[in-house]
């Protein structure tokens, strides 16, 4: 079974910085990312990264945030800086397994940018 643990998140102020993790176990994954949502809005990507370590990111992420993994650790990170009160959401992990494809979704993170 898929066991997937989230934590970084908290209140932060405009500007300031926050690195989320997520620790997975249970599989080997081939994509592991992030996604957020904001009340009323649908779920968005913010990134993911291939078990080769190529990141992606959404436009609107490109240069602030930074996405990594640690295979060994079967753990997936989200640096995010220069933030802003947009920013704010509820954070979820994502991870897809290696062997038959099944997705998985953290339970997520609240994100708090205070202007």
């Amino acid at each position: 079974q898929v066991h997937l643990v989230e934590s970084g998140g908290g209140l932060v102020q405009a500007g300031g910085s926050l690195r989320l993790s997520c620790a997975a176990s249970g599989s080997v994954f081939s994509i592991m990312g992030w996604y957020r949502q904001v009340p009323e809005s649908q779920r968005e990507l913010v990134a993911y990264i291939g078990r080769g370590g190529s990141p992606n990111y959404a436009d609107s992420m490109k240069g602030r945030f930074t996405i990594s993994r640690d295979n060994g650790k079967n753990t997936v990170y989200l640096q995010m800086n220069s933030l802003n009160p947009e920013d704010t959401a509820v954070y979820y992990c994502y991870v897809k397994t290696y062997y038959g494809g099944v997705e998985y979704w953290g339970v997520g993170t609240l994100v708090t940018v205070s202007s």
